[in-house]
């Protein structure tokens, strides 16, 4: 660990790559990509202000530009070189904001699942109030159902990995959750992308119903050279299709 108030795990050898989770999870969210990477890259994955064990780092509100700028920290701490930043999620928001912030700590990005913009911002500010009044449990099953098909729900793993996301996001505490859940509905990267330089690639889950694939098309279209590729998963492709997922960063990185 270094002085970061963030809650980082480091493993494998080579360049730096990040992993940046979803809203309500933690870098447990990675467990089945993380072993995919190590083998090429230094893998870093870490815990968002107010999730995981950086709940403590959470100090009233915040945008996904200072999410953005607790990265660039951490990039820092860890590397003088440009490192791989792989976001899904609320972690793809992060990157978009990344990508424009600081630049040069940046050789490639990778936004998975993710939007740059909610023209209806109602459902976040329902989330927040119903988060507020009953707690993060109240709003649990709803997410998880977003999170991953039913189909692979149905299998076993399926099923403890439902388990798994559900138990991480209950452990959240409310007023993060509520703090991050704001800071989402807020963004607007519709003009900003189209400053990126960063080579970046987009991912959409074809069955995401949380980030529709038309959001990840309006992200690729906005970043100028974007790539475009899709999972067949829901929203959290990183554990319905993790093989898949890492295949496609290592083929954009250039290290198949």
């Amino acid at each position: 660990m270094s002085s970061s108030p963030l809650n980082f795990v480091e493993s494998g050898r080579g360049p730096l790559l990040v992993l940046s989770h979803a809203l309500g999870l933690d870098l447990s969210m990675w467990d089945a990509v993380v072993p995919l990477l190590e083998s090429r890259f230094t893998v870093l994955r870490y815990d968002h202000r107010g999730h995981g064990k950086s709940q403590a780092a959470a100090n009233g509100p915040f945008t996904i530009e200072d999410l953005a700028d607790d990265a660039a920290a951490l990039i820092r701490s860890r590397t003088g070189a440009p490192a791989i930043f792989v976001g899904l999620s609320m972690g793809g928001m992060t990157a978009q904001a990344l990508a424009v912030r600081a630049p040069e700590l940046l050789s490639h990005i990778v936004i998975a699942n993710s939007s740059a913009y909610y023209a209806d911002r109602t459902p976040w500010a329902a989330r927040v109030q119903r988060v507020q009044a009953e707690g993060v449990q109240a709003i649990a099953d709803g997410a998880v159902d977003r999170w991953i098909t039913p189909g692979f729900r149905a299998t076993a793993a399926g099923g403890q990995v439902a388990a798994a996301l559900r138990a991480t996001l209950v452990a959240t505490l409310a007023p993060a959750y509520a703090a991050s859940c704001d800071a989402v509905g807020s963004i607007d990267f519709r003009e900003s992308n189209r400053q990126i330089r960063v080579p970046t690639l987009v991912v959409a889950g074809t069955q995401d119903l949380a980030t529709p694939p038309a959001m990840s098309e309006d992200i690729a279209a906005a970043i100028p050279g974007a790539r475009l590729a899709s999972i067949d998963a829901a929203h959290i492709s990183a554990v319905e299709k993790p093989a898949e997922l890492a295949a496609l960063i290592l083929d954009f990185v250039g290290a198949a």
